[in-house]
């Protein structure tokens, strides 16, 4: 009766110890799978919130362009910040065709790149320049590229994205605008394509902009590249 007693015991030993191994897995595998799920929504969380930043930037690159505030009404120069409105500087978003040569000349004989105060000569060389270890530093560098509101004078709350916020060196969003010359005595799309059909806008001056937005997330790896192309067009009379 007690080696059946000691062998009973010594069986509801061994489930006890498999029960606790069982649990404690099953605590360990639980804890793991919540951890991912937390990391997934953060970085998901993360990329919205650069996505919409980068958004953001464009549409601040668009009223830079067109030197409108989000209302459409004229952007009004600040006493304070003559970068607001593009008031002093040496290069602005030109009126006129004859001023473009001036214009081209100026961003071209820029330093490492041909861009100044978010404005630039039509990219050339490597084309996704953001991938570029070397050359996107230099891109984002102040005086070259632009910041949200940096000449639109767009206001940046204490609850608006922290992105926009950010103005540490390598953090936050930034905006370039490559100006790009149309076929000027027709106001036709420039191709290389001669069976392609001309797009004809009333264009002056026969000019395009594309925009690049690029803003960097919270979290490292994080980024949201966006790119958008305007065409200023003149109603006719």
């Amino acid at each position: 009766m007690t080696a059946s007693r000691q062998r009973q015991r010594g069986v509801s030993l061994l489930i006890v110890i498999v029960i606790v191994l069982l649990t404690m897995l099953m605590t360990v595998w639980a804890s793991k799978t919540a951890l991912l799920n937390e990391l997934i929504v953060g970085n998901d969380a993360d990329y919205q919130r650069a996505f919409e930043a980068a958004q953001a930037m464009l549409q601040d690159a668009e009223q830079d362009i067109l030197g409108q505030n989000v209302d459409g009404s004229a952007c009004a120069p600040s006493a304070s910040d003559t970068k607001i409105c593009r008031r002093a500087g040496n290069v602005w978003f030109i009126d006129e065709e004859k001023d473009f040569v001036g214009l081209l000349a100026t961003l071209e004989a820029a330093a490492n790149v041909p861009c100044l105060n978010g404005i630039c000569a039509k990219r050339t060389g490597k084309q996704d320049f953001w991938n570029d270890k070397d050359l996107f530093p230099q891109m984002r560098a102040a005086g070259v590229a632009a910041r949200y509101g940096e000449y639109t004078g767009a206001q940046k709350g204490s609850y608006s994205n922290p992105i926009l916020q950010a103005s540490a060196d390598g953090t936050g969003a930034w905006y370039w605008v490559e100006v790009m010359p149309y076929a000027s005595s027709a106001g036709a799309l420039i191709t290389n394509n001669p069976r392609a059909e001309q797009l004809v806008l009333n264009l002056n001056p026969p000019l395009v902009y594309r925009i690049t937005a690029i803003a960097q997330g919270l979290r490292s790896g994080t980024q949201v590249v966006l790119q958008a192309t305007l065409a200023r067009q003149k109603i006719k009379d």
